[in-house]
């Protein structure tokens, strides 16, 4: 006997017939940040399932709303922890379309942006997939995805000072060129990724256990995932291979080689090996980027409206000297106007609503954050499943709740 379709309260913990409302969270272990929801439940089945959000909102919109168009990236990179210069990249594309200068982003700094957005996708897949094994018991799993999430974020450490939130892909460009020794880093990685790979392979995709814990679970199908809006892996599993690379490609992606992998189950087991083989396409395309990079050029547009001057020059120009002054104190200004820029972030498509009333701040910075729509799925794929399956329910979903709360 099922509860009434009214919402459930999370307050409540009440008996009707077979039927009990209870509580899970908002600070369960393996729901991969604080989410609550709230459950009704008939013996150890799922009849319906609440996701109550909000309990990481940091008001990063409107933060940035009071920040030079530059600054905001510093908190657009918040958003999603895991994937930062995804957001950087569709903020910083969105702000450059405005400007009207997309055309005139150097080849190079397009090159480089391909270069961490696929880092980056594979970084996130491995915090990813090394939290969701242990989340069913495989504790080694964490120690080599980890350990390949280190070699990225010491290259993204090389060329922004820091680890997590670099802030390196800027309006116009690169906040640099790559430094010295960074090739010789970066080629290590792309010769150990492929043993990587079969390692985690060999761990997990016929492992009977982990096999009885996702095939057949949380189940998707192709006509639900459209209707609650999902995108990304967790769509592509279900048989839809919509990709904003290739949809309305952006920083030259039209120019790689690469395949959209796509699954027909819909089932937690699908997405974890549409995950799998995202993971190997990045690096199918970082093999390309690594070709093109050995030829030389600028990094930023030779725009003194927008960029900052060379710092070599700041010591021995007055002119440059003012110029740097009137860039940070002031910043720039963009034109009156609003636009939509999407990306392919590592959870799916994100996009930044952003509108400038001709002023040096955002006057409105929206996002379109994947994690947030694809946790609401979980209303439709709890329900039907055990209690015990939630964990891989939500954790096959990815989601990242500084995006779904902001």
């Amino acid at each position: 006997m099922s509860l009434s379709t009214t919402p459930l309260t999370p307050e409540v913990v009440s008996l009707e017939g077979n039927s009990m409302v209870l509580s899970m969270g908002p600070q369960h272990p393996s729901t991969h940040g604080v989410l609550q929801l709230v459950l009704e439940i008939e013996g150890e089945s799922v009849v319906r399932a609440d996701p109550e959000i909000g309990y990481l909102h940091t008001g990063i919109e409107k933060t940035a709303e009071n920040l030079f168009w530059s600054q905001a990236q510093t908190v657009i990179e918040r958003m999603d922890y895991l994937a930062p210069e995804s957001n950087s990249l569709c903020y910083v594309l969105g702000v450059e379309r405005l400007l009207g200068i997309t055309d005139r982003i150097p080849k190079r700094a397009e090159r480089i942006r391909v270069l961490f957005s696929e880092l980056t996708r594979i970084a996130s897949h491995c915090v990813w997939l090394g939290t969701h094994s242990l989340d069913l018991g495989a504790m080694s799993v964490f120690f080599y995805t980890f350990d390949l999430r280190e070699n990225i974020l010491d290259l993204q450490e090389a060329v922004g000072g820091a680890r997590m939130h670099p802030n390196y892909l800027r309006v116009g460009g690169c906040n640099g060129d790559l430094p010295e020794g960074f090739l010789d880093k970066f080629d290590t990685l792309l010769q150990k990724f492929p043993g990587r790979m079969r390692d985690l392979r060999g761990l997990l995709q016929a492992n009977p256990i982990f096999q009885d814990r996702t095939i057949g679970i949380a189940r998707l199908s192709l006509e639900d995932a459209i209707s609650w809006g999902v995108t990304g892996p967790s769509l592509r599993a279900s048989g839809l291979a919509y990709d904003v690379r290739r949809a309305f490609p952006y920083t030259g992606y039209e120019g790689y080689e690469f395949d959209v992998p796509t699954r027909t189950e819909g089932d937690a087991y699908a997405r974890f090996l549409v995950r799998l083989d995202e993971m190997e396409q990045a690096h199918r395309i970082l093999t390309q980027v690594r070709t093109q990079l050995e030829e030389p050029g600028p990094v930023m547009i030779a725009d003194t409206k927008v960029a900052a001057p060379p710092k070599e020059t700041i010591a021995l120009s007055m002119e440059a000297l003012i110029h740097h002054f009137k860039i940070v104190s002031e910043g720039f200004r963009v034109p009156p106007g609003d636009v939509y820029q999407a990306v392919e972030s590592p959870r799916g498509e994100l996009g930044y609503y952003i509108v400038s009333d001709g002023g040096n701040r955002p006057y409105r910075v929206r996002t379109r954050p994947p994690s947030l729509y694809n946790l609401q799925a979980i209303k439709g794929i709890a329900p039907g499943n055990l209690i015990a399956d939630l964990v891989v329910s939500i954790g096959s979903l990815d989601p990242v709740f500084g995006e779904v709360d902001r």
